[in-house]
């Protein structure tokens, strides 16, 4: 099962702009609506990627990676 996240998305002027509400800094600008939302889903994933990466990181001991589908 695959997480749903929640795009806002806006028309100005000859830009479309848009942020993803669950992940504070996940924003992007584009010309298209369709760039838009392609670069917004890079992006989330980058960001998700490297929330994981900074998260083990910071554990002393060993640890074991084990991903969960929420």
């Amino acid at each position: 099962m695959e997480k749903v996240y929640t795009a806002q998305i806006q028309h100005r002027g000859q830009w479309w702009i848009g942020w993803i509400r669950e992940i504070p800094g996940v924003n992007c600008q584009e010309r298209t609506r369709e760039e838009l939302l392609e670069t917004l889903k890079i992006t989330l994933l980058e960001a998700l990627e490297f929330e994981g990466d900074e998260a083990a990181h910071q554990i002393d001991d060993e640890y074991e990676v084990i991903k969960i589908a929420v």
